[in-house]
């Protein structure tokens, strides 16, 4: 499978972070930052070009592209992969580095063209927030699973069982490869839509998506909670806070904390 890479040329940090946040909701699954550079990568079946010209394009957005075969993708990724240290309490790492590992927690994630490396500000965020709520014996549901780094985090911290959904089949065989390098035996995954849970409930939801798909699917997360269940969610931008605030207030939802980094934000809510 093919993808096509768009090199933005900007050094605008915020106008990076923005752009990732728009993008994705065109599709878009990967990004790198350099000093001159924002790199944004998308699967090319779901390439809707004049829809992302006619964006980058009304931007005045100076931009070029590439394509890129997976397997000079998978190189190029593991090459520029580095360690990271996330609040003191969790390393994650590819198998291929040998580092002295100094936290309570280890998680191993092999680096491919998914989301969930650690590296982005709102895996980031998720997971700061998850060390300090109570996991233990809880029922987990990871929304959009990505590398499957939130649904190990979860078992590693006492959940009793994680369901792991993502509907791209290639972050769904990511998630298979890192659940199984990390010994995990309480999470169960499966690749389809967030309505094929039907009527489980959960007493944790993660969700870190985008503002377009969690207001689409409030309502459903809510249903899918257990009363006094939390949610947390983040792929935010600071800007997204109040429509995001108001779509869960509507549903009854209790804004707990949010917690911010480099522009992006993640929400804790209670169902009341």
């Amino acid at each position: 499978m093919q993808y096509i890479k768009f090199i933005i040329q900007t050094g605008d940090t915020e106008l990076k972070e923005v752009l990732m946040a728009q993008l994705t909701e065109f599709g878009f699954e990967g990004f790198e930052e350099n000093d001159e550079a924002l790199l944004a990568y998308i699967r090319e079946p779901v390439y809707d070009e004049p829809a992302v010209q006619r964006f980058l394009n009304e931007g005045e957005i100076r931009y070029r592209r590439e394509i890129v075969e997976e397997q000079n993708w998978n190189a190029q990724w593991e090459e520029n992969f580095q360690p990271v240290i996330v609040d003191g309490f969790c390393t994650i790492r590819a198998d291929f580095h040998n580092i002295s590992v100094n936290t309570p927690m280890e998680i191993v994630i092999t680096p491919k063209m998914s989301f969930g490396t650690g590296h982005h500000a709102t895996t980031q965020l998720m997971m700061q927030l998850m060390k300090d709520m109570e996991l233990s014996q809880k029922k987990v549901l990871d929304f959009g699973t990505g590398t499957g780094i939130l649904a190990i985090l979860a078992e590693k911290l006492g959940a009793r069982q994680v369901l792991a959904i993502d509907n791209d089949e290639w972050s769904f065989e990511n998630a298979m490869e890192n659940v199984k390098k990390n010994d995990c035996k309480n999470i169960s995954l499966q690749l389809g839509s967030i309505e094929d849970c039907g009527n489980d409930k959960f007493d944790i939801i993660l969700a870190n998506i985008n503002r377009h798909i969690l207001l689409n699917t409030m309502p459903f997360l809510y249903s899918s909670l257990n009363k006094g269940g939390y949610l947390l969610m983040s792929g935010l931008l600071k800007d997204d806070e109040t429509i995001i605030v108001d779509k869960a207030a509507e549903e009854h939802f209790k804004l707990l904390l949010k917690c911010e980094k480099n522009n992006w934000i993640a929400l804790l809510f209670e169902k009341i």
